[in-house]
């Protein structure tokens, strides 16, 4: 099962979600957590790609912090 973004029903009707996670750049990231969920059934199997998407995000969240800083 591979899980891709939803098709627009018009032009400005993104997800929040989806459009936060574009400009974190995890947003890929996500869709593997999501893939391996709804494939595995099972969160807890999925470990390797949740810990992918959690550091993608620290990642940009440290780099957010650090550009506020200036």
């Amino acid at each position: 099962m591979t899980i891709t973004h939803h098709d627009k029903v018009s032009d400005g009707d993104d997800d929040p979600v989806e459009s936060m996670l574009k400009r974190t750049g995890c947003l890929e990231l996500h869709y593997k957590v999501q893939e391996c969920i709804a494939t595995t059934k099972d969160w807890r199997k999925c470990q390797s790609e949740v810990n992918d998407f959690k550091d993608c995000i620290n990642k940009h969240k440290q780099l957010d912090a650090a550009r506020t800083k200036t």
